[in-house]
């Protein structure tokens, strides 16, 4: 009981450590998925005039499991010429806590780039 009492809090940290990492890759894997729907709307729509705003919106209508309001996405950037590319951004912000103490922290961030049609 006495062994047991004493490997418990390191059991339990080692837990919520996976816990942890598990949620921060859930959310790299959606936002990685929303920036890819994001560029796939930017490489149909080179003739959209307002192609910029479908774009982050296909971007955040996609990553809808995450926070809209820190979900960031600038404009995607390309020359729009048929056969260029276009790349598409996305970031959003993490952190990992154990217990109450932020042991980690900073920005998520990808980039999907896609041939404009």
């Amino acid at each position: 009981m006495t062994e047991f009492a004493l490997v418990l809090p390191v059991l339990a940290l080692i837990l919520f450590a996976v816990l942890q990492f598990g949620i921060v890759f859930n959310n790299y894997v959606t936002l990685t998925d929303a920036a890819r729907a994001g560029a796939r709307r930017a490489a149909v729509s080179r003739q959209d005039p307002n192609r910029d705003s479908a774009v982050i919106t296909a971007v955040k209508n996609s990553a809808s499991d995450l926070d809209q309001s820190k979900l960031s996405v600038p404009p995607p950037s390309s020359t729009w010429d048929p056969g260029s590319d276009v790349t598409v951004t996305a970031s959003y912000p993490y952190s990992i806590s154990l217990l109450g103490l932020v042991v980690k922290s900073g920005s998520l961030t990808t980039k999907t780039t896609e041939r404009v049609e």
